[in-house]
């Protein structure tokens, strides 16, 4: 059964400019649209669409030799189940205060702190991209992975600047995606970009709307 799932997702779905991209292509990049309309409404449903199409793409870039894009997948479903806690839990995660996590901004040393991280983390991963692996696009791949952890983590505590981030990100990823011949997800990455500035602009408008609360969890009694 499980043999099975595995090969129907494996098998063409259809064929792009002569590349075939297969159902797990397809049905990762519709999960991955559903779960970037879910972050821009911040709606907490977006962190398991984003742990399922992870697994789908894990397999599309493992198969294309984009190892870093691979293992960014690993992590990302990963980070999923810590993100759906936050959004779900409020401040401080599950067993938080209750109170909605806000769409904020970072401050101007924190905004250091990220970004200097993003660049010893794409140093880093190039290196052992470079050195330990068969891809062909060691800095390319080592730069959308670094980033796309940072973008990730800046996401799940609701910081607005994950949307600039994920600009940087998808901009770059439809260049390498379209010199893999993953033209699905070249044209994907390319919605992910306009969706990503639509995500600034709703972000930035609930900021000055002012603060947003949990409603209160009601317990039933009994007579």
């Amino acid at each position: 059964m499980f043999a099975s799932l595995l090969a129907f997702l494996a098998s063409p779905a259809f064929t792009l400019f002569a590349n075939p991209a297969s159902w797990a292509e397809l049905i990762g990049a519709v999960l991955g649209v559903a779960m970037v309309l879910c972050n821009i409404r911040q709606i907490h449903w977006g962190w398991p669409l984003a742990f399922a199409s992870s697994v789908l793409y894990c397999g599309v870039f493992a198969g294309s030799q984009l190892y870093g894009e691979a293992a960014l997948q690993v992590f990302f479903a990963a980070a999923a189940l810590w993100g759906w806690a936050q959004w779900l839990g409020g401040r401080g995660g599950l067993g938080g205060d209750g109170l909605a996590l806000q769409a904020q901004q970072l401050s101007h040393r924190s905004a250091l702190v990220y970004s200097a991280a993003s660049l010893l983390l794409w140093g880093v991963l190039g290196v052992f991209l470079y050195n330990f692996t068969s891809t062909d696009v060691p800095w390319l791949d080592g730069f959308i992975t670094a980033l796309s952890i940072v973008a990730t983590v800046l996401l799940g505590r609701k910081y607005i600047e994950n949307w600039l981030v994920w600009m940087l990100v998808n901009a770059v990823s439809v260049g390498l995606f379209a010199y893999k011949g993953l033209w699905l997800t070249c044209g994907l990455y390319g919605l992910f970009l306009l969706m990503a500035l639509l995500g600034w602009q709703a972000w930035r408008k609930q900021m000055r709307s002012g603060p947003v609360h949990l409603l209160p969890v009601k317990h039933s009694t009994q007579a």
